[in-house]
């Protein structure tokens, strides 16, 4: 092949291959929180990666003039397809597809993968694996939301997690909402800015001052971006800031007149009632800057956050966001009458980029023994070793090339990190033994010769 016509193997920004450790915790995780989501009575849902772009709609973007700027869309014969860039889009439209046949409420959960296009980083990819439950259709918002609750607290502490590093953090739209309507803040697209501006409070560089800039004419960050602010008065931007400083529910119901305001503070005591019937309660708090960026959010909102130091790749302790978050919608764009839903997502690629910082957390990778080829005539014999092992369900290879020497072959094993390598050659076949190495122990002390019939026991030993 000419060399101008050669590729270079480069991955796109924003996307990231696995292997080893980190794959190996990835799987585990995965497997524990569908096992979870399943002991909760979640029930499993496949929609497509692709929707029409009318279906996805555009609830993501903060660029008015391109509300589709944050998703993959293409043209596909004159119909227009977006990539999803979560897992709820697909489950609103499948169950307004099939509702009729549905148990209600409808309770699903999903995982896989979802694609935004957006600023990669500390943990952000365009491209994420989200595993979501939602319940849709007629039932107890509080329950359902406290049930949500209690999913999360059980799922991280299966992840290995203690109770004291995370903290399930909740608020209510309603309370804010209501707090325009008492500050005359009428336009749609203002108040779209106003609750944009309030979720970005804790993240990097940002805080009170970040967010009360958003609320006013405009921000610049510190490569010298402008983002346009929601244009509110002195007045309008202060109570808000001054509602985002209280921390007390009650206190909070004495201070809010606005019926709107009342009945999200109410739902939120209601919530709390119900927790108290969990194990899980005091792992739940309240936080009123917790918002949602999208649009689809009516009235409870949840998000997590994790309470131990994680750091970026230079070393530097960085806010990563939260690995789990969600709340109460209610649907509207499909034919027919609206429907109640609720859910969560936990990001696993989050998740997995600050567990893989975190001490105690088992992410090692189950390798397997290596049956070596000591000699090209016995194939045979080393084929009903592997056998055995396998049968064993011991995981275990056999070097994949009988000419080569001893040396590459234990150079193939310290590549991929293996532990124990079987060695049998002539001597070992007539005396019925097997010779193992240990791949990891000190050198003149790592090699013992066993009977044969010793094998299976010794090598559990070592994997």
């Amino acid at each position: 092949m000419n060399k101008e016509k050669q590729i270079k193997a480069t991955l796109p920004s924003g996307f990231k291959d696995r292997s080893g450790d980190e794959l190996a915790l990835k799987k585990k995780l995965l497997d524990i929180i569908e096992k979870n989501f399943i002991k909760f009575g979640f029930s499993p849902l496949e929609t497509s990666p692709m929707e029409l772009s009318s279906v996805i709609g555009n609830s993501l973007a903060e660029d008015d003039e391109n509300p589709m700027a944050d998703i993959f869309t293409f043209d596909d014969s004159g119909t227009d397809l977006s990539l999803r860039y979560d897992l709820s889009q697909g489950c609103i439209r499948y169950y307004s597809q099939n509702y009729l046949e549905l148990p209600n409420p409808y309770k699903r959960y999903q995982m896989g993968i979802v694609y935004r296009r957006e600023k990669p980083g500390n943990g952000r990819f365009k491209s994420f694996g989200q595993c979501d439950v939602d319940i849709i259709g007629k039932f107890d918002i509080k329950q359902a939301n406290a049930e949500l609750c209690n999913v999360i607290a059980s799922t991280f502490i299966e992840c290995g997690l203690k109770k004291s590093e995370f903290v399930i953090n909740v608020s209510n739209r309603k309370i804010v909402q209501g707090l325009m309507n008492e500050l005359k803040i009428v336009d749609e697209k203002q108040k779209q800015k106003v609750l944009r501006a309030i979720d970005k409070l804790d993240k990097e560089g940002f805080g009170f001052q970040g967010v009360n800039e958003l609320l006013r004419t405009e921000r610049r960050d510190s490569s010298g971006a402008i983002t346009k602010g929601a244009n509110l008065s002195d007045e309008q931007a202060s109570k808000i800031i001054d509602f985002l400083k209280v921390k007390d529910l009650s206190d909070l119901k004495k201070n809010m007149m606005n019926p709107l305001s009342q009945e999200g503070i109410k739902e939120l005591e209601d919530l709390f009632e119900v927790l108290k019937y969990s194990e899980y309660a005091d792992l739940v708090k309240f936080e009123p800057s917790r918002i949602r960026g999208l649009d689809i959010y009516s009235g409870w909102i949840l998000e997590t956050a994790l309470k131990f130091d994680v750091k970026n790749p230079k070393g530097k302790v960085i806010a990563p966001g939260s690995p789990c978050s969600g709340g109460e919608y209610l649907v509207t764009k499909f034919k027919g009458d609206p429907f109640l839903g609720t859910g969560i997502s936990i990001g696993i690629d989050r998740l997995i980029f600050c567990l893989m910082q975190k001490k105690g957390i088992d992410s090692k990778e189950q390798k397997p023994a290596l049956v070596c080829i000591m000699d090209p005539k016995f194939l045979e014999k080393y084929y009903e070793i592997l056998n055995t092992l396998r049968d064993n369900n011991i995981n275990s290879e056999i070097f994949l090339e009988s000419n080569k020497k001893l040396s590459k072959q234990l150079d193939y094993a310290s590549r991929r990190g293996l532990s124990v390598a079987i060695i049998c050659g002539e001597n070992e076949f007539k005396d019925n033994t097997v010779t193992l190495k240990n791949l990891k122990g000190a050198k003149g002390e790592n090699q013992i010769t066993i009977p044969r019939e010793n094998l299976i026991n010794e090598v559990k030993k070592y994997i």
